[in-house]
C-alpha cells in the first residue's frame, strides 16, 4: 500500500468522526504509517450530514485532503446519496444495509452490506454501530489490521465501555469475514 484513502460518512450521532479518529490512530500508532484526518459535518449537533477522510499511507502525505476514496464506509442514505459516485473504479463500499438503499449504485466496485446498527443493538447499545462498522472495515479492506484496530478502540472509548466496544468490534469483524469468504 503506497496511499489509501477511506471515507466514513452518516449523521451526526453515529460516532463518525469517532471512528475515522479511531482509524488514524490504529494506523498512526499501531501500524506506524503515516496517517491524516480531516472531518467535516454539517451545524447541527445531532442528525446533519458528517464526513471522515483518513488517508493512510507507507510515505509522507503531503496533500491532506481525500480526493477519491478507496475505501467508502456509509452509514446514512444521505451520506450515500451525496458520495456514491466519488470512489475509485477500483474501490471498495461498505453500507449499512439497513440504513441504505444502494440499489442505485452502478458502478462495478465490490459492495458490502454490513449489518451494523442491527448488530449493536442486538448488543443493546445503538451508540456503537460505528465500532461494529470498524471491525466490518478491518476485515473487508486491506487498510488496517485487526489488533491494532483493537489497540485504537481501547485506547480511545470512554473508561467502563471498553468491553461492550471490543464486543461490537468483534462482531462486525466476524460478519465481514463472512461476508468475504461467501
Amino acid at each position: 500500500m503506497s496511499r489509501k484513502e477511506v471515507r466514513i460518512g452518516g449523521f451526526g450521532g453515529q460516532g463518525i468522526i469517532l471512528a475515522g479518529f479511531i482509524l488514524g490512530k490504529a494506523v498512526a500508532i499501531y501500524e506506524k504509517k503515516e496517517a491524516v484526518q480531516t472531518q467535516s459535518y454539517g451545524p447541527e449537533a445531532r442528525g446533519g450530514s458528517c464526513l471522515a477522510d483518513v488517508i493512510i499511507s507507507d510515505e509522507d502525505i503531503n496533500y491532506p485532503m481525500g480526493t477519491v476514496p478507496d475505501v467508502l464506509v456509509l452509514m446514512s442514505q444521505d451520506a450515500f446519496n451525496e458520495n456514491h459516485d466519488k470512489i475509485a473504479d477500483d474501490a471498495i463500499l461498505i453500507v449499512d444495509e439497513d440504513l441504505v438503499d444502494a440499489s442505485a449504485f452502478r458502478k462495478k466496485n465490490k459492495v458490502f452490506k454490513a449489518p451494523a446498527t442491527r448488530i449493536a443493538e442486538e448488543l443493546g447499545k445503538k451508540i456503537v454501530a460505528n465500532i461494529v462498522m470498524l471491525g466490518f472495515l478491518a476485515a473487508v479492506a486491506d487498510v488496517v489490521s485487526h489488533d491494532a484496530m483493537k489497540k485504537a478502540i481501547l485506547d480511545s472509548v470512554p473508561k467502563g465501555t471498553e468491553d461492550l466496544n471490543l464486543e461490537a468490534f468483534e462482531k462486525g469483524y466476524e460478519h465481514g469475514k463472512n461476508s468475504v469468504a461467501n
